[in-house]
């Protein structure tokens, strides 16, 4: 998405700029931050200003100035996190992200630029966001999905029997899969670059299921497409879309049987981490390279999902519920 930087203030053009040259996020994760401080902006101004913050959601953000800014207190933050939750309807994760997307603009103007003298957000609690173990398909319902994309209405079978075949085998996250280049894959090494979040380079290893669903599409492809360098095409022949993507994973989900239970492509990365630690005894560390998170903390879910299941493997032997018999003893 293209952002109108005339639309914006000097101040926070330079974070949005921040954000991209010297962070390096992707064009989707500083939109994302631009939408979420945008919002926070709007409705600072109208706080002060007065107005119902519904009322204005118009306001031109070049109305907004660092004066506003310095007024904010840890109080007018906690009224953002009511507002957001009880007026916008938003869920705890959400808020938490809106919420940290303002403590990164805050940073940013205090501790980098110095267009604020005070941070406001530096003594603010974020709201507890809990934290349920992931959901992800069983051995058997992977295989199940695997076979259907031959029983979907596509033009690309191959293609799309090879875009399951890697979330489920590797894990890839969406915008990973969809920047693919043909030039990425390295089939003499068995291998894959990987542009992760951050711009964060990784190489992932390739099985022979993965290789082979790689070789017959590649091979498949017309020849030459109107983007060459991409891995996955559209039916236009171009670099496929992140929305045509999960279409696809979708479609398969149904042809398994399998929708209607809040599955979707990050889900299939699940599945992948849930596989690796539980067949191939990968441990947490070798997870975490192979997954391209940031902290090992992200990467230990698996462990406990891997306890809960052998909890309930044990509950649910049938003998789970029998208890000794005690005879009544005589007075």
């Amino acid at each position: 998405m293209n952002i109108d930087r005339s639309a914006n203030p000097m101040f926070f053009n330079d974070y949005l700029t921040h954000l991209d040259v010297i962070r390096g996020r992707s064009q989707r994760t500083v939109a994302e931050y631009y939408h979420d401080n945008a919002l926070f902006l709007r409705w600072m101004h109208c706080t002060l200003k007065g107005i119902r913050p519904t009322d204005g959601e118009e306001i031109p953000l070049t109305d907004i100035t660092v004066d506003e800014l310095s007024q904010v207190t840890v109080s007018m933050l906690y009224d953002y996190i009511r507002y957001l939750r009880d007026t916008r309807g938003n869920t705890p994760r959400s808020v938490s992200r809106r919420l940290s997307a303002v403590r990164s603009m805050f940073r940013f103007l205090t501790k980098t630029r110095g267009y604020l003298s005070a941070d406001p957000c530096q003594s603010l609690e974020l709201p507890a966001v809990k934290k349920g173990l992931p959901r992800f398909l069983t051995l058997e319902e992977s295989q199940r999905m695997l076979e259907s994309t031959e029983q979907m209405p596509s033009h690309d079978t191959l293609r799309d029997y090879c875009i399951v075949t890697l979330f489920l085998n590797c894990g890839f996250r969406l915008s990973e899969l969809v920047g693919m280049n043909v030039s990425d894959i390295d089939f003499f090494n068995r291998q894959v670059r990987v542009l992760g979040k951050g711009s964060k380079e990784r190489i992932v290893y390739l099985n022979d299921a993965c290789l082979s669903a790689l070789h017959e599409y590649i091979h498949s492809r017309e020849n030459p497409p109107e983007e060459p360098r991409a891995l996955f095409l559209s039916r236009n022949h171009r670099r496929i879309s992140r929305r045509r993507v999960q279409q696809i994973v979708e479609e398969a989900l149904t042809a398994a049987g399998l929708s209607g239970r809040g599955l979707s492509t990050h889900k299939l990365r699940h599945t992948a981490a849930t596989l690796m630690y539980q067949y191939g005894k990968v441990d947490t560390l070798t997870l975490k390279e192979i997954l391209g998170h940031a902290s090992i903390a992200t990467t230990e879910i698996y462990t406990h999902l891997a306890s809960e299941q052998r909890q309930a493997a044990i509950d649910s032997n049938p003998l789970a519920g029998e208890h000794r018999r005690t005879k009544n003893k005589p007075e």
